[in-house]
């Protein structure tokens, strides 16, 4: 298994479980489960595939990525009633997912040679787009519109990690940890520590 595979299983997993928490808080049944878990897990990869004129998609090159998000939900389904706090948990799960996504997303686009804005904008989508649609159905307010949350900017900063990992030499292994690492630190940090940048601030017209 190749490292692009291994990091895309790997988001599908943690993202589907971020996908079955949110129908949990919404108290759906389990093919509502499987829909938002899937929808989680495989929802920022398509649109890098389909940008990327990858084909077929990975999920439809292998769709043991859907059966994986479904035996994610289906944990959860028999199991989210014994954490005390689903949210908190959901956010920590998000966060991990988030890093690995972007780690994945920008890693596929420096394997196909693409520029260093392409990588960047990849591993953005991919790590950002998945929980962005998962928000929206279930009627939640997306977490990468959180006001004084950073977000859309760890992707931003992992990404760029993987393009200055790469400019200087280290493998695709290497510049996946550094991206993973970076999103990752930066997410939490923003979870624990309120970690967010300036936001505008509008004034009354003169």
């Amino acid at each position: 298994m190749s490292l692009m595979t291994l990091l895309d299983y790997t988001s599908v997993l943690v993202f589907a479980l971020t996908g079955a928490l949110v129908a949990s808080r919404a108290q759906l049944d389990i093919v509502g489960f499987f829909f938002l878990a899937c929808l989680t897990a495989v929802g920022g990869g398509t649109v890098r595939d389909v940008l990327l004129d990858r084909n077929p998609v990975f999920w439809i090159a292998e769709p043991t990525y859907l059966l994986v998000a479904c035996g994610a939900a289906l944990g959860v389904f028999f199991t989210a009633h014994l954490f005390e706090s689903r949210y908190r948990l959901l956010l920590w799960l998000d966060a991990c997912a988030l890093a690995v996504a972007v780690a994945a997303g920008s890693g596929v686009a420096l394997s196909l040679d693409q520029g260093p804005a392409v990588v960047v904008v990849m591993g953005m989508i991919t790590g950002c787009l998945g929980g962005l649609m998962r928000d929206v159905v279930s009627n939640e307010v997306p977490l990468v519109l959180r006001q004084g949350e950073l977000y859309v900017t760890c992707a931003f900063a992992g990404s760029t990690a993987t393009v200055i990992a790469a400019a200087v030499g280290f493998g695709p292994g290497l510049a996946a940890l550094a991206c993973a690492a970076m999103t990752f630190t930066l997410r939490a940090g923003s979870i624990h520590y309120g970690w967010c940048l300036p936001v505008y601030r509008s004034r009354p017209p003169r």
